[in-house]
């Protein structure tokens, strides 16, 4: 019976070497005449250790890491096949403390499965929440999501239920599930990972989805900068749809549900749903003014899901474990997990997924382990390139959705992103503005106009120039900013700028 070694074909172990460790296990193999099978999975998410390599012994997985090809031959000779001990040793992985003490729902089977086998997906759990809302109508099935306390993980919170009920509620000969796939935040790549790594759960979910609106087609809005994810769904929706979990008759139910990847160019803004929308239709990504609602005229002018991959992916385990069971996780209005993205300057980054309640502290020491450069940790940035900067007197604050609202930050996507204390606070500001006039879509004023003279507002700051006054027009200029545009990129623009202004300030008033 050969040996099963589990080598990640995720997008950020094949950057650090991954295929060449797989060729290089698999030449020696051959040399040793060892019978060895080697299964390509996603990244469990510990990307400070990636390539990290897991052998099967007697059913317990043995993990290793970060492997280079250049180690191989040294990790046969220290009986790799068996688990045998080395410098590169890990011990059992399910045992590394920093995954042992996760609660992982979404990504419970990332890094675990081949993401190109659906068998292997219905083996670990895969389609029980679809068999169970098959047997449900569709106001049941809303009723199940909306009683999870599931909100939309892509940024602005709203509860997926409600929104589903208002798409449910819309008559029309048409309905559409789209999946917003835009991943453009920094420190961001739960999306990427969730794709790469178990993408039946996100067909799976998307297909719940239009069950419970009476949705007959699906697009997932893709950027093209996602290579890897794009050859993983595309495979996966083939499998699906070859076994009937997609097409006319789902599991020969005569429900109807089919689904295809559109790419992007990937313009941030078409993270933005109704500019998605506009791309999705074949136009320039700009933002449609609201109202009316995507639920009620989205694509194609008909009522129409949008949610990110998360969302749609956290689905299928509300269905198969029920309402209930997800929303035991969490705290207060925040229900169940968070697929948490640690980045920047920190020793271990990766993905974390917890129930809504860790305070930034313990993520940060616990899962973190300081920076990587060694020095203090000054700031961190929650939310993408347009998120707060939180400083350490607030890092006690708790994951969730008020809690962060309250302290003037917003959890977005999950993503944070570690600064240590050599870091500029008014250059980041600066650059806050500058990353906004590049990725505004151009409709209307305050984002387009408001972007660029915040980076000649700053570039006086820093240079001296008048610089009380240009502080009161700073002010002045993020009020016109949030208050007049028409989406989130101009409107969340001023939150990192007024956030470093208020705990960072002396980053402004430096001599220039």
């Amino acid at each position: 019976m050969p040996v099963t070694i589990y080598v990640p074909r995720d997008s950020g172990a094949l950057s650090l070497g991954a295929e060449a460790v797989a060729r290089a296990i698999a030449d020696r193999a051959r040399t040793d005449h060892a019978d060895v099978r080697i299964v390509r999975t996603g990244s469990r998410g510990l990307y400070w250790l990636e390539p990290l390599v897991e052998v099967d012994v007697n059913g317990t997985r043995m993990a290793y890491g970060p492997v280079t090809a250049a180690d191989v031959p040294a990790l046969f000779a220290a009986g790799l096949l068996r688990g045998g001990h080395h410098d590169l040793s890990l011990g059992p992985t399910e045992q590394i403390p920093w995954l042992e003490s996760q609660q992982r729902l979404t990504f419970a089977r990332v890094g675990i499965v081949d993401p190109a086998d659906l068998d292997d997906y219905l083996a670990h759990g895969g389609y029980k929440g679809l068999a169970r809302a098959l047997t449900m109508s569709s106001e049941a099935i809303v009723q199940e999501v909306t009683d999870s306390g599931l909100r939309g993980r892509g940024g602005a919170a709203f509860p997926t239920g409600i929104k589903w009920k208002t798409v449910l509620d819309a008559p029309a000969d048409q309905k559409y599930v789209t999946c917003n796939a835009d991943e453009g935040d920094s420190g961001t790549f739960a999306d990427r990972m969730l794709m790469e790594g178990d993408p039946f759960v996100l067909i799976e979910g998307m297909t719940i989805a239009a069950l419970a609106v009476g949705a007959t087609q699906g697009f997932i809005y893709l950027r093209v900068e996602y290579p890897h994810a794009h050859a993983a769904l595309t495979a996966a929706i083939a499998a699906a749809r070859k076994r009937g979990y997609l097409g006319r008759s789902i599991r020969h139910t005569g429900k109807a549900f089919d689904l295809e990847v559109r790419l992007g160019a990937g313009a941030y803004i078409c993270g933005e749903e109704t500019s998605m929308l506009e791309s999705l239709e074949g136009k320039r990504g700009e933002i449609r003014p609201r109202p009316p609602l995507p639920a009620v005229k989205g694509l194609f002018g008909k009522p129409t899901i949008v949610n990110n991959v998360v969302s749609l992916a956290s689905v299928p385990i509300v269905l198969d474990k029920g309402a209930a069971f997800y929303r035991d996780f969490g705290m207060g209005r925040s229900r169940g997990t968070l697929p948490i993205q640690l980045a920047g300057n920190v020793k271990r980054g990766g993905l974390i997924e917890r129930a809504f309640g860790l305070t930034m502290r313990e993520l940060l020491d616990e899962y973190g382990g300081g920076t990587a450069s060694g020095r203090p940790t000054r700031a961190v940035q929650v939310g993408g390139p347009l998120g707060a900067y939180v400083p350490p007197a607030d890092f006690d604050t708790p994951i969730d959705y008020e809690a962060f609202a309250a302290a003037g930050a917003m959890l977005g996507h999950g993503g944070f992103v570690v600064f240590d204390d050599t870091v500029d606070m008014a250059a980041m500001a600066r650059f806050a503005f500058e990353f906004c006039a590049i990725e505004s879509c151009g409709k209307c004023t305050p984002c387009r106009i408001g972007s660029t003279r915040g980076v000649e507002i700053v570039d006086r700051i820093r240079a001296g120039r008048d610089r009380d006054a240009q502080l009161v027009l700073l002010e002045d200029l993020c009020d016109t900013m949030v208050d007049g545009s028409l989406c989130g990129l101009g409107g969340m623009a001023p939150y990192p700028v007024r956030s470093a202004l208020k705990h960072f300030r002396e980053d402004f008033l430096r001599a220039p």
